[in-house]
């Protein structure tokens, strides 16, 4: 994960609130998840790309995840200031898989990988995956890793 390098990686911060930690005092394993999602959607909404999209009636289009995974590399504590690096792994027909990096001084914290797969979301339904259009595709490629 993160091996490879986005042309122009998006990056943010985030804070270790005290409810993000455990007993001890770490981060929960859990807040990584947050994180990750959170940082997902704050690059969707700097690309223009809603995270979910209102149709007719009770239907709408979103990103439900389908595989997530965070690989934990050293220990972060409450008030310490994250620098979070996003980039796109991996465009397919209908999912995007996304690769995270976690850093606190300069050190490696954790990496992570969510794939999310775009789906119609038809109210008592199942989601229906369907295709990614290709001006979203567009707008996630400047952030696509080259190997």
């Amino acid at each position: 994960m993160m091996s490879a390098v986005a042309p122009e990686p998006f990056a943010t911060r985030r804070r270790v609130e005290f409810r993000d930690t455990d007993a001890a005092g770490i981060a929960h394993f859990s807040a990584f998840f947050f994180w990750m999602e959170s940082v997902e959607h704050e690059l969707l909404r700097r690309v223009d790309v809603a995270v979910v999209e209102q149709h007719t009636g009770s239907t709408a289009v979103s990103w439900p995840r389908v595989s997530v995974a965070c690989d934990y590399k050293s220990s972060v504590r409450f008030d310490d200031q994250l620098n979070i690096f996003v980039g796109v792994d991996e465009i397919g027909r209908s999912s995007v898989a996304y690769a995270f990096r976690f850093e606190h001084n300069g050190a490696w914290v954790a990496q992570g990988r969510v794939v999310a797969v775009r789906c119609l979301m038809h109210a008592d339904c199942k989601p229906e995956a369907v295709a990614i259009p290709p001006e979203i595709i567009a707008k996630l490629k400047p952030f696509q890793a080259r190997t």
